[in-house]
């Protein structure tokens, strides 16, 4: 099993206690950057509050969507998200991310991160789907 969660409608606090009464172990950060608008969930500040609850930080930018991805869901184009993130997603380095997510997944409780709230509309839910035939969107 694997959790996805979104931060666009919350504060890292929210986000802390949802993760927390998951039992999730590990946060892995799918953001190509891990930067943000958002005070609290850029990179370095995300992953001391969450240190902080005990949980660990993981930044996998290599399982994030390219910049053109990014554009066409900004676009309203999922469909066209999908199939840029689907070509860069055939790559070894990308594989070789998508792998150690899995082994890590099946060791501990994991949370993919990543902006959008809806799942639907994030390449987050992709990536689960690449790693754990069960999926939990908190």
């Amino acid at each position: 099993m694997i959790h996805t969660i979104g931060y666009e409608d919350t504060t890292p606090a929210a986000l802390i206690a949802k993760l927390r009464a998951a039992g999730v172990e590990t946060l892995v950060d799918v953001r190509a950057l891990a930067n943000s608008r958002k005070p609290g969930f850029a990179k370095r500040a995300l992953s001391e509050s969450l240190s902080g609850a005990g949980i660990t930080y993981v930044h996998e930018k290599l399982l994030g969507t390219p910049a053109e991805g990014r554009a066409a869901v900004r676009a309203g184009r999922p469909s066209v998200m999908r199939e840029i993130f689907a070509a860069h997603m055939r790559g070894a380095e990308q594989q070789d991310a998508l792998a150690r997510l899995a082994a890590r997944a099946r060791a501990e409780r994991v949370c993919l991160l990543c902006l959008e709230a809806d799942p639907a509309h994030c390449h987050r839910t992709l990536v689960a789907e690449a790693v754990a035939p069960e999926i939990v969107h908190l």
